[in-house]
């Protein structure tokens, strides 16, 4: 008998619940056009929130599920806009892909240039990522940049729509799924105007809902499609 899969619930009920669970989104969800592993995105975007009309929302652009798949199985780095999302995902499971979570929002040298600079924390502290490596292009030497994934700050995404196109940024996927009224779904909309520019794989959602459980449900499912592990 083959042992259960590292990702999933660890005990037997548990396992019945998130099953029955995930039988009761897809029946309900009904007919759609995303691939079996696109599917395993939405589907649990959909499982972590009760809300449907994530089906309708949840845009996914140049093979990102393929390629943010391809990250964890190389390491790549996972640079947060907010500690929500690091806390959100399973170390044990980030550890079996050897990859690492970075947010700079809270470092006091972020906080001191957002105040000199006029701007938003997070914005700054996207920068910082760019300037670290972690975003890949000019200031990585030629490493593949991380996983970009954003739940909260709007001003992190444009800040990142800018970084690639005008400093050279070229993060592996970008998870863009800011919630809110003032600029999230503008920013989304910058993202996949960037995406459909550049070639560059993301996963929004588009208008205003989304959110740091969104991101969470979604690296999570690219991990399940990392192993091959699809229901």
């Amino acid at each position: 008998m083959n042992a259960p899969s590292p990702l999933r619930q660890a005990t037997a009920a548990g396992r019945r619940i998130e099953n029955d669970s995930f039988a009761i989104v897809d029946r309900e969800a009904g007919p759609h056009a995303f691939s079996p592993e696109e599917w395993e995105v939405v589907r649990r975007v959909i499982h972590a929130t009760a809300d449907f009309e994530f089906k309708e929302l949840v845009a996914i652009g140049h093979d990102a599920v393929r390629a943010g798949a391809e990250a964890l199985k190389r390491g790549a780095p996972i640079v947060v806009d907010v500690k929500m999302i690091a806390v959100g995902l399973n170390a044990k499971r980030l550890a079996r892909f050897g990859c690492s979570t970075h947010g700079f929002v809270s470092d006091e040298d972020v906080i001191a240039r957002a105040k000199a600079e006029g701007t938003t924390r997070s914005a700054i502290a996207m920068r910082k990522a760019y300037e670290r490596g972690l975003l890949g292009g000019p200031p990585a030497d030629g490493t593949p940049g991380g996983i970009v994934a954003v739940g909260n700050a709007p001003t992190a995404l444009l800040e990142l729509v800018r970084l690639v196109r005008e400093e050279g940024a070229r993060p592996a996927v970008v998870i863009g799924m800011p919630v809110g009224f003032v600029n999230a779904a503008e920013s989304k909309e910058a993202l996949e105007a960037l995406g459909a520019e550049t070639g560059l794989p993301t996963i929004v959602t588009r208008g205003r809902k989304g959110g740091s459980t969104c991101v969470v449900a979604a690296i999570h499912a690219l991990m399940h499609v990392a192993l091959g592990d699809l229901r």
